[in-house]
């Protein structure tokens, strides 16, 4: 890996193309080696996670976002085009609507792939815009598979290097400079017109978190969908010979310096050598639960609670320590008052470990649906617990958080519950017991466990397998055969919500 230095230049400097971070980026993408030499279980991983997004985008076809999404995709049509979730196989849509539809079915019920380091990120947005652009000029199965292992290979640096959240900006803008670099790479571009896109793609999708803070609403699910459209509207204007912001990084009003640490800025992004290796996609990982990552852990570490402590009406307090991130995003350290209100979106009881340890103690179980719906969630006895449920922050834990070896990283808590009569239990886990490296970690198996549970009665077993057998010849598809990576859904019928939608402008 090569290490780069990033930090505020002046105007005056007239720092060289050749050494600013959009393009390292756009170098390391342009020079993704061709899908048959790839790295085997980058390749592998990439398929899993093809399989991981169909297997959340089906199952929340029927939610008012993803229909809404889906609804305002359908005029646009196109020729070529790409498909679109949730309709019939020869409805085609322009590319950048179709990346809109999926990316917001893909990211709706948060249960796909993620990567925490530095910032947070869920790499597997990158798929949705890939896969509508690989339909549309008519690539192939290998070419989609050299985009993603770049847009992977782009979004774990950018991860890595340059933290957002600090300043409270949406890890959105890393999404759609990931995104410029896989379709650069899937389309054979050039390193200058990669570079172009890419600064354009930031420059468009800086915003900030209030996304995820306080009323989550359904944006959340929209924002990274808005930075894959954004990012093929910015290659598709750079195809055509638009410059950008430039450097958009660097330079003295640009991202670092008015958005991040200011004009004394310095980070350090590290990106493979030419000819090394594109494997960064295997330090990411999914979710076998539909909350946010830091929950993963906990909800396993709830199910083995709940067989020593014994009826939750006795449970007095219970306290999750844990890391910084934990406590302050998605715990009591907040202070945002929604994540102890029953009547709390979905959006935001999926960013309350309060909520989520009370159910999981209560249930010993965690499923994507039944787990937040609104009677669930108002179960008075469920009420009473989750108000005895805090957490505080834990250095150790914080620092574990961070630790430089991905291996050695942990994104869990101790959680010490005190019962009525005073006696106290407690107990820790580093890692959610599919990750990586976890107690069972997530393989084709479990991948394919879960999209066949998650498409059971949407989506027939003849059709479970047709998308499955597709999925795992990716290499091999032709254009053709990326509408396969579309599962059918049962009798031919079209997703449809239970409910009005009204009419927007289209």
């Amino acid at each position: 890996m090569i290490e780069h230095e990033v930090r505020v230049h002046p105007s005056a400097d007239r720092l060289p193309r050749e050494r600013q971070l959009a393009w390292k980026l756009a170098e390391a993408a342009t020079g993704t080696k061709p899908a048959a030499s790839l790295d085997p279980q980058a390749a592998d991983m990439a398929v899993n996670r093809i399989v991981d997004n169909a297997s959340v985008a089906v199952a929340s076809l029927l939610r008012r976002p993803v229909a809404v999404a889906r609804a305002q995709a359908v005029p646009h049509r196109a020729a070529p085009g790409a498909s679109v979730f949730g309709l019939p196989p020869e409805v085609r849509v322009s590319p950048e609507w179709a990346a809109w539809a999926n990316g917001t079915a893909v990211r709706e019920l948060d249960f796909h792939d993620t990567f925490l380091a530095a910032d947070y990120s869920h790499p597997g947005d990158n798929i949705p815009p890939l896969l509508a652009v690989a339909q549309h000029t008519g690539r192939s199965g290998a070419d989609l598979l050299r985009g993603i292992i770049a847009a992977y290979e782009v979004h774990v640096a950018l991860v890595r290097g340059i933290c957002l959240h600090e300043h409270r900006i949406d890890h959105v803008a890393h999404l759609s400079a990931a995104t410029a670099c896989g379709l650069g790479a899937m389309l054979d571009l050039d390193t200058a017109t990669v570079y172009q896109a890419v600064q354009q793609a930031v420059h468009t999708t800086t915003a900030t978190r209030q996304s995820r803070k306080g009323e989550i609403s359904s944006w959340k699910a929209y924002a990274p969908a808005f930075a894959g459209k954004a990012a093929i509207e910015a290659v598709d204007r750079a195809m055509r010979g638009e410059g950008s912001p430039s450097p958009i990084y660097e330079g003295e009003d640009g991202f670092l310096a008015r958005m991040l640490n200011g004009p004394q800025a310095a980070y350090t992004v590290s990106l493979p050598a030419p000819g090394e290796s594109r494997r960064a996609i295997l330090d990411t990982y999914t979710k076998e639960y539909s909350a946010e990552y830091q929950a993963q852990a906990i909800i396993d570490l709830a199910r083995r609670m709940r067989e020593k402590t014994g009826p939750t009406t006795a449970i007095r307090e219970a306290v999750l320590h844990t890391s910084h991130h934990t406590h302050h995003v998605i715990g009591s350290g907040s202070g945002d008052p929604q994540k102890y209100d029953p009547t709390a979106s979905r959006e935001t009881l999926d960013h309350s470990i309060p909520y989520i340890l009370a159910v999981a103690l209560e249930d010993g179980t965690w499923h994507h649906e039944r787990s937040y719906a609104p009677e669930r969630a108002q179960r008075p006895a469920t009420v009473e617990l989750w108000k005895r449920i805090s957490t505080v922050e834990d250095p150790e834990w914080t620092r574990r958080y961070h630790h430089p070896d991905p291996e050695r990283r942990a994104f869990g808590g101790r959680l010490v519950v005190t019962l009525d009569d005073g006696s106290v239990i407690e107990d820790e886990l580093g890692v959610a017991d599919a990750h990586p490296a976890g107690a069972r970690p997530f393989d084709r198996a479990a991948y394919t466990g879960k999209f066949r549970t998650l498409t059971e009665g949407i989506v027939t077993a003849g059709a479970q397998d047709r998308f499955l057998d597709a999925a795992g010849r990716l290499a091999k598809l032709d254009t053709d055969g990326l509408a396969d990576l579309f599962p059918t859904l049962d009798t031919g019928r079209t997703a449809a919500y239970d409910g009005a939608l009204p009419k927007g402008l289209f």
